[in-house]
Formats: structure tokens, C-alpha cells, sequence
């Protein structure tokens, strides 16, 4: 697990200071970001609720347990918002364009990586959000069973269904030894 933030900051943030509460949540942005993008397959959408999570974190700070890593907290509430999100009316008519292949990707690269994207997002809501975490964002299984309010037996059990549910989709190259 990763060192928990000074605790000064999180007592002042606590006490209602925005600059100490900023400077707790700015390192965790990023990761909440692309999070985000994985579980809404849509950047704008992921901003949106970022920005909303970051909010509720304002007003939720007296929930953040003195002496712990905010991240997992804070995942926790950018998963809530992409839940409440999937959940309405719009999002499921909604069309997504796709992002092209960042600058110099060559083809090959760009389509392993779309087969990849098109297989975590065959995964249902939850699968994906832990196989998200735990391979994209490094989280450790501990803190995945935070976000995810399971115990990390369970994470452990979902991770390894979720990757048995991907491999046929994916052409694993066995090639590097």
C-alpha cells in the first residue's frame, strides 16, 4: 500500500481549508480520470464525473478515515457516480465516437489495443471496474476491495473470471520468453 498523505493535510482539508483539500485530491485526479474513461467508454462523460466526484469529496470529507491512502475512497466515489450515470435514461441511447490511436501507434499496435478495449468493455459494469483498477491503475487487490466495498477474496474471484470471460476474445501472443 502506498504511504497515506500527511496527515495535517487531511486535518486541515477536514476543517474546511480548500487549498489543503486540493492539494490532497490533485495526485488522485489522473487515476479517477482514467478510471472514469474505462467504466463510461467516453472522456467528456468521465470529466463530468470526476468533477462531480471531486464535489461530493468536498462535502463527504469527514468520511475519509484519518491515517489511510484517500485513493481507494475516492475511486469509490467516482465508481458510485459512473453507477448512478449508467443508470440513466440517456446513457443508454448515447453514441460514443471512438478516440483514434495516440501519435505514433502503428497499426498493428492500434488494433491490439482496440481488441483489448472491445473485450474489458464486453465485461459487465463491475468485472470491468476491477480488472480496471487492479491492471490499468496498479491498485492492489486491498484497495480494490475498498472501491469496490468487497472483500478481497471476492476482488480475487471476479478478477479471475472477468480474465477468463476476455482471453477468447483476445489473440495472446505467446512469443516473448
Amino acid at each position: 500500500m502506498k504511504p497515506a498523505p500527511d496527515p495535517d493535510l487531511v486535518r486541515t482539508a477536514k476543517a474546511g481549508d480548500e487549498a489543503a483539500f486540493e492539494q490532497l485530491l490533485r495526485p488522485l485526479i489522473d487515476p479517477a480520470y482514467r478510471f472514469a474513461c474505462v467504466m463510461l467508454n467516453d472522456p467528456s462523460a468521465a470529466e463530468d464525473v470526476v468533477q462531480e466526484a471531486a464535489i461530493k469529496a468536498w462535502t463527504k470529507l469527514d468520511q475519509l478515515r484519518d491515517g489511510f491512502d484517500p485513493q481507494p475512497w475516492f475511486l469509490g466515489i467516482v465508481a458510485n457516480q459512473c453507477r448512478s450515470l449508467r443508470r440513466t435514461r440517456w446513457w443508454s441511447t448515447a453514441k460514443v465516437a471512438e478516440v483514434p490511436g495516440g501519435i505514433g501507434a502503428t497499426d498493428e499496435r492500434i488494433a491490439r489495443d482496440q481488441d483489448l478495449r472491445n473485450a474489458i468493455l464486453r465485461l459487465r459494469p463491475r468485472d470491468r471496474a476491477v480488472v480496471t483498477l487492479h491492471y490499468f491503475l496498479d491498485l492492489p487487490l486491498e484497495e480494490v476491495a475498498a472501491v469496490t466495498r468487497q472483500s478481497v477474496s471476492a476482488v480475487r474471484s471476479q478478477l479471475y473470471r472477468a480474465l477468463h470471460r476476455m482471453r477468447p476474445s483476445l489473440e495472446i501472443q505467446e512469443g516473448l520468453r
